[in-house]
């Protein structure tokens, strides 16, 4: 028998409210309202998965891939094989940067979201 519950993943963020809308849009999710006077923005996808962003103004990104900030953790999202360009072209719009390109050897692409945290997008 479980112990807990999976609930939601939680980003820490200088600006939650701009992070949130980047995943929205990226993941074609909806944003919720600011809660806890700005602290706290959560976004929701169709199944009722969910993001979370708290307020961290002091948060230092991760340095990666170097191993003196590592990472901690990144997410990977799904992207279908024919529509990898389009969604870099699209994650690159919204705010994110290439860091290291797949070159045809991986079948995924590691970016970071406007804030510093790292993500894939892997091809499924």
């Amino acid at each position: 028998m479980a112990i807990a519950q999976f609930g939601v993943v939680v980003l820490d963020a200088p600006d939650p409210r701009a992070l949130a809308e980047f995943y929205a849009d990226l993941l074609g999710w909806q944003a919720g309202e600011d809660e806890e006077g700005g602290e706290w923005v959560e976004v929701a996808g169709p199944q009722g998965q969910k993001l979370a962003f708290q307020k961290a103004p002091d948060m230092v990104p991760p340095d990666w891939p170097s191993g003196e900030r590592s990472q901690q953790f990144h997410l990977d999202l799904r992207v279908a094989r024919d529509q990898i360009e389009e969604a870099e072209r699209e994650a690159l719009k919204l705010g994110a940067r290439l860091v290291q390109h797949d070159e045809g050897k991986r079948n995924w692409r590691v970016y970071l979201d406007p804030a510093g945290h790292p993500f894939c997008l892997c091809l499924c």
